[in-house]
């Protein structure tokens, strides 16, 4: 699989997973705070952390629209998995919080891991017109 075919995918099916993760807990505010208490007393800060997670969710498909295009996005992109995995990571050992708040983090650190995979496979540049697409050999 090309480098921008594999960034396709990767960006694609992160994107989709985001909005299929973030989009219910616009409706969950109440019984998050139920289950991991205490109930936020700033609900502006919740929901604004929710837009702006939902925002990357956005970038994340159109980087998988045209990766060789949006290839500088893949950085910060990976910034922002990993800056909130590495946060949460810190959180569980300092016992701020328990291994099931932190379990879906370690799925964005997963992604980041993808998402720089595929910064380093994705062409600076489109390909040139009827070049040959490059190909490993096979070992």
């Amino acid at each position: 699989m090309s480098g921008i075919n594999f960034a396709r995918r990767v960006f694609l099916w992160a994107g989709i997973y985001g909005f299929l993760v973030l989009l219910p807990m616009f409706f969950l505010e109440e019984r998050i705070g139920r289950d991991f208490p205490p109930p936020t007393n700033r609900p502006e800060q919740y929901y604004a952390l929710l837009g702006v997670a939902l925002a990357w969710q956005l970038a994340f498909l159109v980087i998988a629209k045209d990766p060789v295009r949006y290839r500088p996005l893949m950085l910060p992109a990976v910034a922002e998995k990993w800056l909130a995995g590495g946060a949460a990571l810190r959180l569980l050992a300092t016992h701020r919080i328990d291994a099931m708040a932190a379990a879906p983090f370690l799925v964005d650190l997963a992604i980041g891991v993808l998402f720089a995979v595929s910064y380093a496979r994705t062409p600076a540049r489109p390909p040139a017109p009827g070049a040959p697409s490059p190909r490993r050999e096979a070992t």
